[in-house]
Formats: C-alpha cells, structure tokens, sequence
C-alpha cells in the first residue's frame, strides 16, 4: 500500500462531514476499490492500533460507510468547541423516537407536547426520520442515515437503543 493511495483516503475521511461510502472516496480519488480497502485497513491499524494512546482520532466502519471522528473520551471537550449541528431540542426528539421506535406521532405528542410536528418535519427533512402514514397519525421510525451520522454500527433498532441506554447510563455515572 502506497503512503500516497492512504493519505487520499484519510484526507477524504478527514474533510467528510459524514460517514462516506467505498463508492464516495473512490469517486473523490480515483482509487480502485481494493486500494480503498487496503488503505482503510492502514488508517485503521496505525489510528485504532498502532496510535491508539498517541491520538484523540479514531477511524471507524459505520454500517457500510467509514468516519474519521473523535474518539468518545474526548468528545465532551471538543463539543464544547464545535457548535452542534442538530440543536439540543431537536437531539431531545430524535433520542425518544430512536429509543421507542417504532412510535405514534400521537404518542410522542403526549411526551413532548404540540412541538413534535415541528421536530418531526426538521428530522425528516434531514432525513434521520421516517414518518410513514399510520391510521390518523404517522407512525415515526429513524432512517439508515441515523446511525451513520451518529457512528453506530447497527441500523437495528434494539442495537440503537442499547447503544442509547448505554450512552444515558454513562451520562448520569460522571
């Protein structure tokens, strides 16, 4: 594997605001599929293994798709940096249809009070939710953009909320 084929596939993974298919750095680069995998499983060793202590960066697989992110212990002091692309209310909502997915729009109106049509609309339009028709109101579940975008490596529902009860766990534990 050439320092060269890996440096592209970093800098892609590095500039991504999102996790990027094999398909996506291909067409960034210009790299063969097996020179992608080959410079993946390099970002990975040296990132995950070989600097692991050295490095607040971590490279992960993401469903079908990688992410260059920061890694979990360091997150807290690093979002206090970056402003958050999904505001506070809105990560309020998506948690609670993540978690009880699927769920009524009715019966999350009952959690939340009348915002929720707003939340559902602005989650839906960033394509993390899927509101499909269900009797009078709509039944809301997350899309596979959802673990993506949050670096979980499932798109099961019970796996995403493990994933959550885990996160809330070690929230109220600091």
């Amino acid at each position: 594997m050439g320092v060269r084929e890996e440096r592209l596939v970093e800098s892609v993974l590095f500039s991504a605001s999102k996790p990027v298919s094999i398909e996506e750095i291909k067409e960034a680069t210009g790299l063969s599929k097996k020179k992608i995998d080959e410079a993946l499983e390099g970002l990975i060793q040296t990132y995950n293994v070989e600097r692991k202590k050295e490095t607040s960066i971590e490279v992960i697989k993401a469903g079908n798709k990688y992410t260059m992110q920061v890694k979990k212990k360091f997150f807290d002091q690093s979002m206090m940096v970056a402003e958050p692309e999904i505001r506070s209310h809105l990560l309020k909502t998506l948690a609670l249809i993540a978690f009880h997915q699927p769920i009524k729009q009715s019966n999350l109106r009952r959690m939340i009070g009348p915002r929720v049509y707003e939340h559902v609309d602005m989650l839906s339009a960033m394509k993390l939710i899927c509101a499909k028709k269900h009797g009078s109101t709509e039944m809301l579940t997350t899309t596979k953009l959802f673990p993506e975008y949050f670096g979980i490596d499932s798109t099961k529902p019970e796996e995403i909320r493990e994933f959550l009860a885990k996160k809330v766990i070690k929230s109220i534990e600091k």
